[in-house]
């Protein structure tokens, strides 16, 4: 049996997937994956705000490797990880579940492949703070020196 998918052929992205910004996230899924070279915590994310992309999901990964470390630990302190597991360098998947915080992510294309990174992390009570540094920000569109 044939069937017809729409834009299958089609090399072109849907840009709406592309996620690039700062985003108030709950942890939806997460398990460790071992790897010989790489080992990494695979992550999914729901979104909670902005508003626009509420309930929209993406994933993520971040190494387990011995150079890595420095980042899963930022990112587990900054989410409210219990700070015991932490203690013993212990991580229990069921305890990473709804935990929230701040993501900063940009969408990277490399050999074909397409990559969410998540480049940055903050405690989830900062996301105020956030928005109001984004409101103050000047729209680039406008300018001061109009007469």
């Amino acid at each position: 049996m044939r069937r017809h998918l729409p834009g299958l052929h089609s090399e072109q992205q849907d840009i709406s997937s592309n996620l690039d910004g700062l985003f108030l996230v709950r942890i939806d899924r997460a398990s460790y994956r071992w790897h010989p070279h790489k080992p990494f915590l695979a992550l999914q994310f729901e979104i909670l705000e902005p508003a626009v992309f509420n309930r929209r999901s993406f994933s993520g990964q971040i190494y387990c490797t011995e150079r890595a470390l420095w980042k899963l630990n930022w990112f587990l302190q900054d989410f409210g990880y219990d700070q015991d597991l932490l203690g013993r360098s212990q991580i229990d998947e069921k305890a990473l579940i709804n935990l929230r915080g701040v993501i900063r992510t940009t969408f990277t294309q490399l050999n074909g492949r397409s990559y969410q990174n998540l480049d940055a992390f903050s405690p989830a009570v900062e996301w105020k703070v956030f928005l109001k540094v984004m409101g103050d920000r000047p729209d680039p569109e406008s300018s001061s020196d109009d007469l």
